[in-house]
């Protein structure tokens, strides 16, 4: 699973110019309409219906960028996602936990190979859930590394679909001011761009959908880790193994 923190980064950059791009040529639709149907040639049932094609494209406009701008609040995760999962599997709690696990396993002991009598055996016995506690924790890092990785992915995916959705529809707001400029192609032009808006605001939901989907499922899985690190087996009531008898 490849993440790239510069490009999540330069995405979410991207986004949040976006969205004062948005606003920009939001602004420029209503006077633009204005100023192409306020001719007396213009008849009523050609204005009409264009002031009202242009102000419901300005509210899905306005509907697409408040989205993306809720979105962004959570645009530094798949970034901490990312940085927590190779904390986990790395060499400061996955690492530390497999050299435990090989270290205290019974067979690594030099001690019982000159200790011997009852001594020996009780301590060789208590050592024994050490290593299990220690795998435990090698297994519970695995699931957790995996599971912040796959909601990193998913988050960076969608932030970048998410920037292209609003790419286009910066397109189509553009376009609908230069089409009320010209007046004639304005009644086709903002039925156009109506349309665009409307599929726009549609993809968008269903990206949420799926991202919320995605980190749902991972949030399972950081649920069964959790349950694993009260697993009595492991670590007998609730604690570290201990090694003494």
């Amino acid at each position: 699973m490849a993440f790239n923190v510069a490009q999540t980064q330069e995405t979410v950059g991207k986004l949040n110019s976006g969205v004062t791009k948005m606003s920009t040529k939001l602004d420029l639709i209503g006077p633009a309409v204005e100023k192409a149907m306020n001719h007396w040639y213009i008849p009523d049932a050609i204005a009409k219906p264009v002031i009202w094609a242009a102000n419901k494209l300005i509210e899905l406009g306005c509907w697409i960028r408040d989205k993306v701008i809720e979105c962004l609040k959570g645009a530094a995760a798949p970034v901490l996602f990312f940085l927590d999962a190779q904390e986990w599997q790395g060499p400061t709690i996955r690492g530390k936990a497999s050299g435990v696990a090989g270290n205290v396993a019974g067979e690594a002991l030099k001690a019982p190979l000159s200790w011997t009598g009852e001594g020996a055996t009780a301590y060789t016995g208590a050592v024994k859930g050490q290593p299990v506690a220690a795998t435990q924790i090698e297994t519970t890092s695995d699931k957790l590394a995996t599971a912040l990785t796959l909601c990193a992915v998913a988050g960076a995916a969608f932030y970048l679909a998410l920037l292209a959705v609003l790419i286009k529809a910066i397109v189509v707001m553009v376009a609908a001011a230069a089409a009320a400029a010209t007046g004639v192609g304005a009644p086709v032009g903002f039925a156009a761009a109506v349309a665009e808006a409307l599929s726009d605001a549609g993809i968008i939901t269903g990206l949420v959908v799926t991202l919320t989907g995605v980190v749902t499922a991972q949030a399972g899985q950081i649920a069964v880790a959790k349950g694993e690190a009260n697993d009595n087996s492991a670590f007998p009531g609730g604690k570290w193994p201990s090694a003494t008898v």
